[in-house]
């Protein structure tokens, strides 16, 4: 059967045209994001900083998915090796995940489930794009379209939900650098202390003295990503184990659900991120504004990283326009010039499930590089509020999917 162009899902994306001073809110399936963070709170200015992660917004190209804890007690105390912080991190991690069912606080937020212990599909409904009956289990279980419809939106949802746990360590760089007189030695004290990799994520060592450079903070987060299992096996057992709605709630399965152990996040990997502020008679911002903006800086630059590193955690952006070719992502995504794109068209199968069709590749216009890093505006002067990409002419529109490929 030919396949069937989608604009978006079952009728639900309407063709926007472009304008350069109205921005379009494009319709199309989110990945969906949990963040956490370990909160140490003997560091300098630990209140600021969680205060200042809890309350900033998952990033708007993802779904928030936020079930419930945002925190989590610190997991190594103590000195030790590099290689031994990370093992001993990366395992307490795992070990406060699933020790505190957090991959079955999002499957109950997924199917929207009650106090009283039912399901529903409502949410997979709003963020599928999806005619709420046709998703209804008990069709779903009878029907061909159903149960496409059900697997559809498992791997299209379910299936692209992650959680980010972030790991802030603070330094102040005026206490280290008042340890040294000398440029490099300040330079070499800050990336050490701070556990930066290089001198170059501290400081510029060619314009900047000794009395300016060590000014401000330095924000470092270690941030672990993982994804939320969800394969046939455990959609299986799902639907036919556990499902039970509130208008006739099987009081056996709401306890199966509360007593199962099939639900689990896989670890991808880390990164780390630095942001680094000056605080230099020229601002004026307070010192705990700065530690604000830099924790925030922090935690946009790994999950930019974090997207680079893992294909899997790569999402999709919606085309702002086609000629010419534009896109609302920009410097906080970690967009660089050279960047290339491939351009997906999405089309419904005969099945009713949805695939992607790469239609091209673009690349980044180097000279049209969106800053909408936070608190942008305060830095630059620049007007632009998307990036242009270089590509074929004519051959894309508003609403197709780009996804970064390099």
């Amino acid at each position: 059967m030919k396949k069937i162009l989608l604009f978006a899902f079952t009728c639900c994306f309407s063709h926007v045209s472009f304008s350069q001073t109205e921005t379009n809110d494009l319709i199309y399936r989110r990945s969906s994001l949990y963040t956490l963070m370990v909160s140490d709170k003997n560091q300098d200015y630990a209140e600021i900083i969680e205060n200042a992660f809890v309350n900033y917004p998952i990033p708007e190209k993802f779904n928030s998915h936020i079930s419930n804890k945002r925190t989590i007690p610190k997991i190594v105390n103590g000195s030790v090796s590099k290689k031994e912080l990370h093992d001993l991190q990366l395992q307490g991690i795992t070990d406060f995940l699933n020790s505190n069912d957090i991959a079955k606080s999002m499957i109950a937020k997924w199917f929207n489930r009650s106090e009283r212990g039912g399901f529903n599909m409502e949410l997979i409904s709003e963020r599928g794009y999806y005619n709420a009956s046709d998703l209804d289990v008990k069709i779903a279980n009878q029907t061909e379209r159903g149960n496409a419809l059900i697997a559809d939106a498992g791997e299209e949802l379910l299936n692209n939900t992650f959680v980010v746990i972030n790991n802030f360590k603070y330094t102040n760089k005026e206490k280290v650098a008042k340890k040294t007189n000398s440029i490099l030695s300040a330079v070499s004290s800050i990336a050490a202390e701070s556990g930066a990799a290089d001198v170059s994520a501290i400081a510029d060592v060619t314009s900047e003295g000794v009395d300016i450079l060590g000014k401000g903070y330095v924000i470092k987060t270690d941030s672990y990503l993982y994804k939320l299992v969800w394969n046939d096996e455990v959609a299986t057992i799902f639907y036919n184990d556990l499902w039970t709605e509130d208008e006739n709630l099987d009081l056996d399965r709401v306890k199966a659900f509360d007593n199962s152990n099939i639900f689990s996040l896989e670890y991808i990997g880390m990164e780390s991120a630095w942001a680094d502020l000056q605080s230099t008679k020229y601002t004026t911002k307070s010192g705990e504004e700065l530690i604000t903006i830099a924790s925030l800086k922090a935690s946009d630059a790994v999950i930019a990283k974090l997207q680079r590193s893992y294909e899997v955690f790569r999402t999709k952006t919606p085309l702002l326009s086609g000629d010419p070719i534009t896109a609302k992502i920009g410097l906080k995504e970690g967009l660089e010039k050279g960047d290339k794109y491939e351009v997906l068209e999405q089309v419904l199968n005969k099945n009713g499930k949805t695939e992607y069709k790469r239609q091209g590749v673009i690349k980044v216009d180097k000279s049209f590089i969106w800053d909408n890093r936070f608190m942008a505006t305060e830095e630059n002067e620049s007007e632009l509020e998307y990036t242009t990409f270089k590509g074929s002419k004519n051959k894309y529109y508003s609403g197709m999917l780009i996804r970064q490929i390099n």
